[in-house]
Parts: C-alpha cells; structure tokens; sequence
C-alpha cells in the first residue's frame, strides 16, 4: 500500500487539510503554522499524483478517499477536522459521507458537490508542452507558460510545482500525463444518496463562481448541519486572497 505523503506541524486534535487540483500541502503552509499555534497537529497532506505523494493511473475521488482512509489508519488519526479546497473539498466531502466516524468537523474551500466541466485543459496543455531538455530556468518555464496562462498568480502557482530533478535538469512533481487523461473526473459530483450530519462550514469567495445560489440547496441535500459563509474580497483562492477573514471564520467554526 501507498502512502500519501505529508508534512505535520504542531500537536493536538489533528486538523487535516487537503489542497485543489495542481496545488500541493506546502500551498497551505501559512495556514498550517497558524493553526498548529493554537494547539492542533496540522497535516498538510499532498494528494496522488501531486507534490510528493506517489504517482499512480488511478484517479478518482473515489481512490482519494480511500487514500486518506489508509493515511488516518497508518497515522491511528481519528476524530479528525478535515478542511478541504477545491479538488480536496470534493474529496473531503466523500471521505467525510463514507467515514463519518473518523471525522469530527468538516470545511470546504468553495467547491459545490455538483458536476462541474472540464476547464483546466489550457492549463494542461501548457504544462505538458514544457519541454524541459530546453527549458533550464522558472523563467523560462514562466514564459511558456504564457502561451497558455496570461494570469501571472494562477502561473505562479504552477511553478510550484517546478523541481530539480537533477543539477540543471528541471521537472514537474505533478503527473501532468495522468491528470490530462483523467481531468473529467475532477469535476465529477458527490453521489446523490451521500450524507453528513455532523457540523459543516461550507466557505466561498464572494468573487468566485463555484458555489452560486443554487449550490446552496445542493449543499443541504448532503450536509444537514452546515453553514455557508461568504469571504469578502476573494475568488477561487480565498485563503490566499483573504487569509485573515479566512482564517478567522475557520476558527470561529472550528472553537
């Protein structure tokens, strides 16, 4: 059996965190430290196929949850809070309605339980077109990418995932082959018949698309004990692009 791997900071009740699609734990570091300072063990968590955990064919959320099933059972973690973004909300939600004794809490970073499209590909498409027998700087791989990207933030979130794989030689720790294959699945919904009653804090950002007016009552066909609370100045990366009202709802909930 493969284990995800992790980074844990702190001691306490754990606080599990999963990171979105071509992010990686590290993405959530900040926030880590800070939760850690009031007296949980953060584990920042990489996903597979992302940052250090393991490459495999198999991707689903399905095989995600069940890759968290095996990480709390090799780190005897129960009564988790699990706090999930994008990719890693979906994820959560389904370990969450198929573990429900393991977790204590559930928090889900703007990501609805419905079927969303595909709409990574241009991104992918970038990233697979790096050829890195050529490109030997973050620079360069920088300027490639905005072929493909013209945001400089969401570029620079994906030079993230730049590592030296050897001196000179540069490489992606993502499975950019596999994910390419395999991105319909991350837009894939919760399954109809999945619940979760316990506490639940469902946050989005008020400049984000992925949880509108409609999600709200999605949301409650699934999680019968949930709030949804609304971050202002924020998009898609709320707890990157307002880390203080995100933190602090997340301690209110989580207090």
């Amino acid at each position: 059996m493969m284990l995800l791997h992790s980074n844990i900071i702190g001691q306490g009740q754990p606080f599990v965190i999963l990171h979105g699609f071509l992010g990686t734990g590290d993405n959530w570091k900040t926030h880590g430290k800070n939760l850690a300072a009031l007296g949980y063990q953060v584990h920042l968590v990489d996903q597979r196929n992302h940052g250090h955990s393991f490459h495999d064919d198999a991707f689903s959320y399905e095989v995600m949850a069940e890759d968290l099933k095996n990480y709390c059972e090799a780190k005897n973690l129960d009564d988790i809070i699990l706090l999930g973004h994008s990719m890693g909300g979906k994820t959560a939600m389904l370990f969450a309605t198929e573990y429900p004794e393991l977790v204590s809490k559930l928090l889900i970073a703007d990501i609805s339980p419905r079927f969303y499209p595909v709409h990574h590909d241009t991104i992918l498409n970038g990233l697979s077109a790096l050829d890195f027998d050529e490109i030997k700087s973050r620079g360069a791989v920088d300027k490639a990418l905005s072929d493909y990207v013209s945001d400089f933030g969401t570029r620079q979130f994906l030079l993230k995932n730049l590592y030296w794989v050897e001196k000179g030689k540069l490489g992606l720790r993502i499975n950019v082959e596999v994910l390419q294959n395999e991105v319909a699945e991350v837009g894939e919904a919760l399954p109809s018949y999945a619940r979760f009653e316990k506490d639940t804090l469902f946050l989005r950002g008020d400049r984000s698309e992925y949880i509108g007016a409609d999600d709200e009552r999605i949301i409650k066909n699934h999680f019968s004990n949930v709030d949804v609370v609304t971050i202002a100045n924020a998009g898609h990366w709320l707890h990157a692009e307002n880390p203080k009202d995100f933190f602090e709802s997340v301690v209110r909930f989580v207090k």
